[in-house]
């Protein structure tokens, strides 16, 4: 089976390590009826980006004032709407697997909201590295969120596998440089192979960052998509014999 070798880890939160589909798809549902749109396009157009570029390009005719107003009625109805918000199978063993300080979590969320949804999926304790919609200037498909990300590790990009379930992470991933795996949990394969992800299962392999440590090599692996439900598909991680 093919190896991959990196020194870290970014990872996609929504729909990587956190099931939120129903809870987005409500929200975005219910902001999509004030203004008379149709839900299901403005859901599948949101996803993957940030709430304000999404509200920017849905809105092109109104105010930065306007715009802000309605960034901020999203995340309220986001912070609010967590009653099913859940971890993935297996985003707790991925997270364990591999060393802090080679990995991190990259969302188009905001910092307050990204917090609330990894706490409800019960994987926050993990996360000591975290790149937010709050602290880019630009979200994806832009590379910005996932150069921070390999700055927090002190890594470059281009060291670095990029874990995502959407187009539009995928292409932030590829332009920063990175590797990108998709697993298909919210976008199919044409769309993902369309922006550049890799889709086959694959073994990463983490090489220590210092040659005297003793951390052992571990082998995350992303399984084949499923017969069952999108939102079923797991990440496996299997630490190297």
């Amino acid at each position: 089976m093919p190896r991959i070798i990196c020194r870290g880890l970014l990872i996609d939160m929504d729909g990587v390590l956190v099931d939120s589909t129903a809870a987005v798809a409500r929200v975005w549902a219910r902001w999509a009826a004030r203004h008379n749109m149709d839900p299901v396009y403005v859901t599948a157009f949101a996803h993957g980006r940030t709430s304000r570029a999404s509200i920017q390009d849905l809105l092109p005719h109104e105010s930065p004032e306007v715009h802000e107003e309605e960034d901020r009625w999203m995340l309220r109805g986001e912070l609010e709407d967590v009653c099913d918000v859940v971890g993935l199978p297996g985003a707790r063993e991925l997270l364990a697997a591999v060393p802090s300080s080679q990995r991190a979590v990259v969302t188009s969320a905001a910092r307050n909201l990204a917090e609330v949804r990894l706490r409800a999926a019960g994987v926050w304790d993990l996360v000591h590295h975290l790149v937010t919609s709050s602290d880019v200037q630009h979200g994806k498909p832009h590379p910005e969120p996932y150069l921070k990300g390999a700055a927090a590790l002190q890594l470059l990009s281009a060291d670095c596998v990029v874990i995502e379930d959407a187009a539009s992470g995928t292409r932030a991933g590829k332009s920063a440089g990175a590797r990108v795996l998709a697993i298909r949990t919210t976008s199919n394969d044409q769309e993902l192979l369309a922006a550049g992800a890799e889709l086959d299962r694959q073994r990463l392999r983490f090489p220590p960052l210092h040659r005297r440590s003793r951390q052992r090599p571990i082998h995350p692996r992303i399984p084949r998509r499923r017969n069952s439900a999108a939102t079923q598909n797991a990440l496996e991680c299997v630490e190297s014999q």
